[in-house]
């Protein structure tokens, strides 16, 4: 392995180099397992070139995440008492397979597939309290302007019914959004039907107190890919000189990574003339699935998806984004909270098969994904992104120690 050529203490702006690195992660529940498998193997890759130190977050400017991807994201930016970041990369998946079957307690059987349909309709199918107490042990006291690098987490107000984005660039002008990184998690995992909506208040620090009525970001931005684009472009406009070098979508100056936590769309789950008779009840509870939810929050994603494959290959940057994702999940591994041994080592298998899979992208003239012709696998277009991201911090560096020296 190759010794450390990085000093892993902050990361240095876009100023002093040529990108803006973003990395998101989708919401999606126990199948954030996938991407998390994904992400062990980029920093796997960035090990071998920069040492065994080497983090995610040594190399994003920007890491934004849903749901589940907001507690992958908190967990790979939250410092720990040395300042380094409280999870490696490949802590995610041990900690899905350790604490999963808690956070999402199974109840077999037909009297257990009816009582939980049951307590959906009437209450949360799941009261939290586990992974509620899980985040607080892990996060701590640790605010939002903490994080090793900037962070992106959507949620959903359903007091004021819009999203609350909770941004590190935001903490400064809007210090009420200076949260606790806990109560962010909280908030932008609560699912709704599956967790309890999330109340708690924040106190700006001139005595000004703030209420938040969250929910799962989800709702809002199921795919955060967009949302930390637009927050490089706030800052470009805002004249913030970290990010000098940057114009407004200028797509051959970032460079993201998109990883989505899987769909069902080859399933083909649902047809017209099933849900031509559906009524509220209908939309809501179908067999073990929520047909409203699972409509509101692909969309989501794929229209991010769509929009930014768009604008960086009208742009000529289509190498600059990565979109991975399996859209042939079936049965249990489809779902968001089924916790059985057998499913979580089957998210684990999937997350690696995805990885020796094609590379592929939006089709602009038909809207479907389609593999990249020469593109090679999602694995080596990795290994590519993990030798752009080292050479970009290793430029910032030398840029930064020769200003410093002058």
């Amino acid at each position: 392995m190759a010794s450390s050529l990085l000093s892993f203490n902050k990361i240095q702006p876009p100023a002093f180099g040529k990108l803006v690195t973003i990395l998101s992660i989708d919401g999606g529940g126990i199948r954030g397992i996938i991407p998390a498998t994904i992400l062990q193997f980029l920093e796997s890759q960035l090990q071998i070139l920069d040492g065994k130190d080497a983090r995610i977050v040594d190399y994003f400017d920007i890491v934004a995440g849903t749901s589940t991807g907001g507690l992958v994201t908190a967990m790979l930016t939250a410092p720990d008492a040395n300042n380094r970041p409280l999870y490696a990369a490949k802590d995610i998946v041990p900690f899905y397979t350790k604490h999963g079957p808690h956070i999402f307690p199974q109840k077999g059987g037909i009297i257990g597939s009816v009582e939980n349909t049951l307590v959906q309709i009437g209450n949360p199918k799941y009261d939290g309290k586990y992974l509620h107490q899980l985040i607080r042990d892990n996060l701590g006291q640790t605010r939002l302007h903490q994080t090793l690098t900037n962070v992106v987490i959507p949620t959903f107000d359903i007091k004021n019914l819009q999203p609350t984005i909770f941004s590190s660039f935001e903490t400064k002008t809007s210090p009420a959004l200076d949260a606790l990184l806990s109560d962010i998690c909280i908030g932008t995992s609560a699912a709704p039907t599956y967790f309890p909506a999330h109340y708690f208040t924040n106190d700006d620090g001139s005595g000004k107190t703030s209420e938040f009525n969250l929910i799962d970001g989800g709702v809002a931005a199921n795919n955060p890919a967009l949302i930390a684009v637009g927050e490089v472009t706030k800052q470009v406009f805002r004249k913030d000189p970290n990010f000098a070098p940057i114009r407004p979508m200028d797509c051959r100056r970032m460079l993201v990574i998109s990883l989505s936590t899987g769909s069902a769309k080859q399933e083909e789950k649902y047809t017209a003339e099933m849900a031509a008779s559906w009524g509220r009840f209908g939309w809501l509870v179908h067999g073990n699935s929520t047909p409203i939810l699972e409509v509101f929050s692909q969309a989501s994603k794929d229209m991010v998806d769509y929009f930014l494959s768009i604008v960086f290959q009208s742009l000529n940057s289509e190498e600059n984004y990565l979109r991975i994702e399996d859209d042939a999940l079936v049965g249990a591994n489809a779902s968001v909270d089924v916790s059985t041994k057998q499913n979580l080592d089957e998210l684990v298998k999937i997350g690696q098969n995805l990885l020796k899979g094609p590379r592929s992208r939006i089709d602009l003239r038909t809207g479907a994904s389609e593999t990249v012709a020469a593109g090679g696998t999602n694995q080596d277009a990795l290994i590519n992104f993990a030798k752009i991201l080292s050479e970009e911090q290793k430029l910032r560096r030398s840029n930064a120690a020769t200003q410093n020296n002058a």
